[in-house]
């Protein structure tokens, strides 16, 4: 089995001394940290505490962000494909619109609405944790992922 912590929408040049520790607690023990976009900083992804953290870019992120990280990516993990994207657009739709960037995978986590999803959408996992500001009427919030016999997600309020 592996843990998987899920964040994005931190919009934060580097995380915040209480938001850094908060965020070590709810992700103690995943063997992986994947972000959604839209970090702003760089330095954020150093501030995560994981043996392993991938990430992709957003629409809102600067063009250091933009040179160093991919727009989507396929994470494969113990014999399951995870989309990794942040999305654009209209909240409207969205989780179908980042599916279609996607062939054969088992899993999207995406960001970008600031609003929480975990539902199928068909045999995909659509996973969005919400964003760790808030914002956009809802509470802020990451994700943990579950990789055993199936991939499930959990979202968790901070």
């Amino acid at each position: 089995m592996m843990r998987i912590g899920v964040i994005s929408d931190t919009h934060m040049a580097s995380l915040e001394p209480a938001l850094a520790r908060r965020l070590a607690q709810v992700f103690t023990g995943v063997d992986m940290i994947l972000h959604a976009g839209d970090l702003t900083g760089l330095s954020v992804l150093d501030d995560l505490a994981a043996p392993q953290v991938m990430a992709v870019c957003g629409n809102m992120d600067g063009h250091v962000a933009r040179q160093s990280l991919p727009e989507k990516r396929v994470i494969r993990v113990q014999g399951f494909s995870i989309g990794l994207i942040h999305g654009w657009g209209s909240p409207s739709g969205l989780a179908e619109r980042v599916l279609s960037e996607f062939t054969g995978v088992d899993c999207v986590v995406f960001g970008h609405s600031h609003t929480p999803l975990n539902q199928m959408l068909g045999k995909v996992l659509m996973f969005n944790p919400g964003s760790v500001c808030g914002g956009r009427g809802a509470s802020p919030s990451v994700g943990i992922l579950t990789v055993d016999k199936e991939i499930t997600g959990q979202i968790l309020d901070l």
